[in-house]
């Protein structure tokens, strides 16, 4: 018997896009606008990306699934 186990809601953001917006514009919140988290992404651009630290761990919550939209919904890779 096989058993079934409530799916988590994902967001309908994708998740590629993300990881390259993170990657060549994080420092700008480019990601987290994205996402719809303006007034994070707002922060990202006047301490540019908290000097690199902080667009450095949203790429790696990214990568591994974890970064949520501002409805609180994982951006996960559904490939």
């Amino acid at each position: 018997m096989q058993q079934h186990f409530p799916s988590e809601a994902v967001s309908g953001r994708n998740w590629l896009t993300t990881v390259l917006l993170a990657f060549f514009l994080g420092f700008v919140g480019a990601h987290r606008f994205y996402a719809g988290k303006t007034g994070t992404a707002i922060l990202m651009i006047v301490t540019c990306g908290g000097v690199g630290v902080w667009t450095l761990i949203d790429f790696i919550m990214i990568l591994l699934g974890n970064f949520k939209d501002a409805e609180g919904l994982a951006i996960k890779n559904q490939g």
